[in-house]
């Protein structure tokens, strides 16, 4: 009987402790926050433009595929990872946060440069 709670509780933490990993296929919060980070750069490079909405909705594309190309991700993976992050919305305010603290140091540093969004 001692062994059978031994074993129980065995099961119970390894089942519980993969539950923190993404599924395989889903892109880790790091490489989802750098992804966001330049997605962000990307929609504000393309709203400084003096161009009008039209325009500018025909040029975003272009410079969200760069984005992906620099971090070698499919935008299908990118989206799936997004997915798959938004079902816990704990987990999304954290990357959010995460987001938000990263743009605000390039903001306060200066480091924000007109091509950071696209590959080098």
């Amino acid at each position: 009987m001692k062994n059978l709670k031994i074993i129980f509780i065995c099961i119970f933490f390894l089942v519980g402790c993969g539950k923190n990993r993404p599924p395989v296929g889903i892109l880790g919060e790091d490489k989802m926050v750098d992804i966001l980070i330049d997605i962000h750069l990307a929609e504000g490079l393309v709203s400084t433009f003096p161009i009008p909405y039209d325009s500018s909705r025909k040029l975003y594309p272009y410079l969200e595929t760069e984005v992906f190309s620099k971090h070698q991700v499919p935008d299908s993976v990118f989206t799936q990872s997004l997915e798959y992050y938004m079902r816990d919305p704990a987990i999304m305010d954290r990357l959010y946060a995460r987001t938000i603290d990263s743009l605000n140091v390039y903001e306060k540093v200066g480091n924000l440069k007109s091509t950071d969004a696209l590959p080098e």
